[in-house]
Formats: C-alpha cells, sequence, structure tokens
C-alpha cells in the first residue's frame, strides 16, 4: 500500500472520530440550550468554514488560470445547478439534523449515532423503490438485519419505540434523501460550493424555526459555545475538508467502510465522556446494525457476459 493511501486512509479515519464525537457535543448541547437554536448556529460557522474553503479553492484556480474547459453557457448551468443542489440538499439536511437535533435530547448519543448510520442501508433501498436503481441481495440481508438491529436496540419489552429514537430514525430517512439529491448534483454542480449553501439554507431555515418556536438568548449560546464550535467548525469544515482531500487517494468502497465507524465513535465517546451504559441487548443492537452497515457497502463483482 503506497504512502498516499496510507495517508487518505488515516484522514477518513480521524474524519470518523471527529463526526462520531460530534454525537457526544451535540447530547451536551441540549443541556442548555434548544435543538434549533443550535442547529441554526452550528450551521452558520460550517458555512462560513466552508466558505473560507471556497474561496481558498477558487483563489488557487484563478492562480493556474483553470476554467475547467466550460463554455460561458455551461458555466452559467454549472452555477445555477450549483445553487438549485444548495437548496435541495440544504432544505433535506435541515430536516435530517433538526430530527437528529431534536431526538438527541431524549436518547444516548451512543444510539443516536447507529440509529443515524441507518442511512447508509436507506439510500440503496430508497434509489430502488423510487429511482429504479438495482439492489443486490447483499443489500436485501443488510435491510433485514437493520431491522432485527433496531428491534434490540430501540424497541423494549412493550414493543414501543422511544420517542428520541422514533426522532433520529426519521432523521435516518431525511439523511438517505440528503445523499441522493447530493449524488444527483454533485454531478453537474460544484461540491464544495453546493455544500456551503446547503449550510447556509440549513441556517436560515432552522433560525426562522428557532425564532418562531423557542427562546434564544446570548446566555444560553454563551453557555453552549465549545458544543456548538465543535460541531460547526470541526464537525461541518473541517470534517467534510478531510474527507474530500482524504477520498483522492483512496478507494471508494474502503472510504465509506471507514467513514461508517464514526457509529462506533460516537458510542466510545458517549461511554469514556458522558459515562453512557448500554445494556447487553442495545450492544446487539449495535452489533447487528453495524453488520447491517457493513453489508450493504460491499461491492459483489460483475457477472460476465457468454459468449
Amino acid at each position: 500500500m503506497d504512502k498516499k493511501r496510507i495517508l487518505g486512509n488515516a484522514m477518513l479515519l480521524l474524519t470518523a472520530l471527529i463526526w462520531g464525537l460530534s454525537f457526544v457535543f451535540q447530547r451536551v448541547g441540549m443541556d442548555h440550550i434548544e435543538p434549533l437554536t443550535f442547529g441554526s448556529v452550528r450551521s452558520v460557522l460550517a458555512a462560513l468554514a466552508l466558505g473560507l474553503l471556497v474561496l481558498a479553492t477558487d483563489r488557487q484556480k484563478k492562480r493556474k488560470g483553470s476554467t475547467e474547459g466550460r463554455s460561458p453557457r455551461e458555466a452559467a448551468d454549472y452555477r445555477r445547478n450549483t445553487l438549485r443542489g444548495g437548496v435541495f440538499c440544504g432544505i433535506f439536511l435541515t430536516l435530517a439534523a433538526s430530527f437528529q437535533q431534536m431526538g438527541i435530547v431524549y436518547t444516548t448519543a451512543g444510539k443516536t449515532g447507529f440509529i443515524t448510520a441507518l442511512y447508509i442501508v436507506f439510500v440503496p433501498v430508497i434509489g430502488w423503490m423510487f429511482l429504479k436503481k438495482k439492489i443486490t441481495w447483499l443489500i436485501g440481508v443488510g435491510v433485514v438485519l437493520a431491522t432485527v438491529g433496531m428491534y434490540f436496540l430501540s424497541i423494549g419489552e412493550e414493543f414501543v419505540l422511544t420517542k428520541g429514537d422514533t426522532l433520529v430514525f426519521i432523521c435516518a430517512i431525511f439523511f438517505a434523501l440528503h445523499i441522493l439529491s447530493c449524488d444527483h448534483f454533485v454531478q453537474i454542480a460544484d461540491p464544495l460550493k453546493m455544500s456551503m449553501i446547503q449550510f447556509i439554507v440549513c441556517a436560515i431555515l432552522t433560525g426562522i424555526a428557532a425564532l418562531a418556536f423557542e427562546t434564544p438568548t446570548t446566555a444560553k449560546l454563551a453557555a453552549a459555545a465549545i458544543p456548538i464550535v465543535y460541531s460547526g467548525i470541526f464537525s461541518g469544515g473541517v470534517g467534510y475538508t478531510l474527507q474530500m482531500v482524504a477520498q483522492k487517494f483512496t478507494d471508494p468502497t474502503v472510504a465509506s467502510l471507514l467513514l461508517s465507524l464514526e457509529a462506533v465513535f460516537g458510542v466510545l465517546g458517549g461511554w469514556l465522556i458522558l459515562n453512557e451504559v448500554m445494556t447487553p441487548r442495545e450492544v446487539l443492537g449495535c452489533i447487528v446494525v453495524f453488520a447491517a452497515i457493513i453489508l450493504v457497502q460491499i461491492p459483489l463483482p460483475e457477472k460476465k457476459k457468454g459468449y
């Protein structure tokens, strides 16, 4: 394995760690501030962090004199698609992040990480249901395992899904829709600028909702400053940048598997920092869900056509 690939894998592992610990900071933030206010300010910081990255990237392109081979009309379409993609993805991101943040008030950081990670299973299923994308038998097995794991993780003896886990489960569905939207627009738009725009949209929408339904104050913001800064700048700006750079040097399948460790780091962070303890039943649920997440990402070799 060459040095660049090792470096890329290490950066992806660091990204998974940053994102996993974000669940811990989100949970801590809920002790001081309401979820929508937290989400809005976090999105502002993420947009600013990515904005600096956009400026640096644009400056580098201008220095090199790069036009990326587009005609004026193609360039205009590219900008239009970037804006459109940022808005669409921003709406789904707003819904996903808001449900996650509201859910984590009533559940643990560790469970939030694993339930959120179910979006990896939902993406191919939704793609198959609505976009007529093909799915493999491994994905079918993964869906069954995810269902079993969710049962052990979140459904108790009364056979009722808890409020917090339900909200996070809904968040995972919206994250899957967000991923599918990004997958569509990233082919015809600037992914970095689109990501910045989506955080701006998220900041505006959650900000309006926060002013309507919550009571934001400077005292609350000050009390939750560290969790907000971590979630906005490190999880948003730094994490996204590391992922972008790292994926240039590593295999896409390896990248997705390494990033899946986000859920594991979320559980470890909750245990080490917040003293969260899972029951044996919940641990079993995490193991089964993680198996499902890994399974749906394993590519099957294409069948060779006979002559």
